[in-house]
C-alpha cells in the first residue's frame, strides 16, 4: 500500500489510522520558534462520522486510503434502505439510513449522487452540494414586505423544513445548499 506523511497533507487527504479510515478536513503546518515543527490536522472519520483535532510529527507515515466516488441515482426507499442505480452497471445498490449525510433530506428521487466505497463496500453517500426544490408549504408572502433577514419555516417537496425570506410563497422553486441547509435564492421560471 502506498504510504502518506502528515508534512504531504492536504484538505480532502484520506488515510488509515489505527485500522480507521480518516478524511483531512483541515491542515496547519507549524513551525514554533523553539522545538520541532507539527502539522495540526483536524480530521474526520469517513465511517464512524467523528471529527478530531491532532499534531503530527511532519515525518509521521500513515497508509493511503483510496476512496472510490461512483455517480448513482437515488431511486427510492424503503424502510432503512435506500437504492441508488449505478450508473455504468445498473445495479440497484442499498445503502443504509445511518450511511446518509444530513442534507440527504434535500435530495428527491432520481437525483444523482456520489457513492463512497472502500474495500468494495459502500461507506457514505455525498448529495449534491445545490438542490432546487419546489416549496409546497409556508405561510403566504406580503407584497413590499422586504424586511431582511426575517424569516419563517417552509416545507419543501422531499419533506425537509427550511427558513426562507418572507417573499417565498407555496409553488416557488428555490435553490438550497444541502451542506448547510439553507435557502440560497429563488430560481428564475
Amino acid at each position: 500500500m502506498p504510504t502518506i506523511t502528515a508534512g504531504e497533507f492536504r484538505n480532502g487527504v484520506t488515510f488509515e489510522m489505527d485500522g480507521k479510515v480518516m478524511q483531512v478536513v483541515e491542515f496547519q503546518h507549524v513551525k514554533p520558534g523553539k522545538g520541532a515543527a507539527f502539522v495540526r490536522t483536524k480530521m474526520k472519520d469517513v465511517l464512524g462520522g467523528g471529527v478530531t483535532e491532532t499534531s503530527f510529527n511532519p515525518t509521521a507515515k500513515f497508509e493511503t486510503a483510496y476512496i472510490e466516488r461512483k455517480d448513482a441515482e437515488y431511486s427510492y426507499n424503503d424502510g432503512d434502505l435506500y437504492y441508488f442505480m449505478d450508473q455504468e452497471s445498473f445495479d440497484m445498490v442499498p445503502v443504509s439510513q445511518g450511511d446518509l449525510p444530513d442534507g440527504f433530506a434535500f435530495v428527491k428521487e432520481n437525483t444523482v449522487c456520489k457513492l463512497m466505497i472502500y474495500k468494495e463496500k459502500v461507506v457514505g453517500v455525498e448529495a449534491p452540494n445545490f438542490v432546487e426544490l419546489e416549496v409546497t408549504e409556508t405561510d403566504p408572502g406580503f407584497k413590499g414586505d422586504t424586511a431582511t433577514n426575517v424569516t419563517k419555516p417552509a416545507t419543501v417537496e422531499t419533506g425537509a423544513e427550511i427558513k426562507v425570506p418572507l417573499f417565498i410563497n407555496p409553488g416557488d422553486r428555490i435553490k438550497i445548499d444541502t451542506r448547510t441547509g439553507e435557502y440560497l435564492e429563488r430560481c428564475k421560471g
